[in-house]
C-alpha cells in the first residue's frame, strides 16, 4: 500500500479518524485542540501550536502506572495533565487528528544519559524501551516530533526546549547545553495508526522488573532534577 496520503483516501482516513487510544473524538480532546489552534488555517501552523501545547501543558511523568493501558489513552493524559512519552505522543496525534491533520505514533529504543539518578535506579538501566513520539503529515511527508519534555523540566535538566517547525524532524536532543551526550536513538520500531497499549504495558513490565508493583506515590522527575542541580 502506498504511503502517499495525497493519493490514497483510505490511508488518509486511517490517520485522521479516531482510534481506541488516539481518541480524537473525545470531547475534551476536541475542545483542547480547537482552543490551541485558534485561528490557524493551515496544517503546519496547527501542528506547531499543538506541539507546543502538548509539550508544555502536559508535564512529563515517567512514574505513571504503566501496568494499565489507560495510561496511554490520549483523553486520559489530557485529563491528568501529565503523562509518559507514549501518552503524550498519543495526545499530540489525537489533537492533530481532531483538527484534520493526519497523525500517527512512532516508537524507538532511546539511550538517555541525563535521566535522574533516582529514575535510572528504579529502571535499572538508562535505556528507554519503546519511547513514543508522533509523526505528522505535512507538505506531503511524515515529520517526526517528540513533545515529551516540558519546558520547565528541560530547564532543570540543563537542556534546550525542543521546538518543532513543521518542516524538519524534531526528536530528542543528542547533546545537552554543555555538549554532553544526552539522547541517542538505538533502534526504531516503526509507526502505528494507534498505540499498541497492551503490548507496551507488557514490554514495560518485562523490561523494567524493578518498577513492577513499586510504590510511585509522590515521585516527581522535575523535583528530582531540581534537587540534583
Amino acid at each position: 500500500m502506498s504511503d502517499d496520503l495525497t493519493q490514497n483516501d483510505a490511508l488518509r482516513r486511517l490517520y485522521t479518524d479516531p482510534a481506541e487510544f488516539i481518541d480524537s473524538d473525545d470531547p475534551g480532546v476536541i475542545a483542547f485542540a480547537r482552543e490551541v489552534v485558534g485561528d490557524a488555517a493551515d496544517d503546519k501552523t496547527k501542528a506547531i501550536r499543538l506541539f507546543d501545547a502538548v509539550r508544555d501543558r502536559i508535564r512529563y511523568n515517567p512514574y505513571v502506572d504503566m501496568d494499565t493501558p489507560e495510561t496511554f489513552r490520549a483523553s486520559r493524559v489530557l485529563a491528568a495533565g501529565n503523562g509518559y512519552c507514549v501518552g503524550k505522543a498519543a495526545l499530540y496525534a489525537a489533537a492533530c487528528r481532531a483538527v484534520g491533520v493526519p497523525a500517527r505514533v512512532g516508537f524507538a529504543d532511546v539511550r538517555n544519559h541525563l535521566s535522574t539518578e533516582k529514575l535510572t535506579e528504579s529502571m535499572g538501566t538508562d535505556l528507554f524501551a519503546w519511547h513514543g513520539f508522533s509523526e505528522v503529515w505535512l507538505d506531503g511527508a511524515w515529520r517526526k516530533a517528540s513533545p515529551t519534555f516540558n519546558a520547565t523540566l528541560c530547564q532543570k535538566l540543563g537542556v534546550d526546549v525542543l521546538d518543532f517547525d513543521g518542516e524538519h524532524d524534531s526528536l530528542l536532543h543528542p547533546y545537552d547545553g554543555a555538549g554532553r551526550a544526552y539522547m541517542r536513538y538505538e533502534r526504531q520500531h516503526g509507526a502505528f495508526a494507534d498505540v499498541p497499549a497492551k503490548f507496551i504495558a507488557r514490554e514495560m513490565a518485562r523490561t523494567y522488573p524493578r518498577m513492577n508493583g513499586a510504590d510511585r506515590t509522590g515521585r516527581d522527575m522535575e523535583a528530582e532534577a531540581e534537587a540534583r542541580a
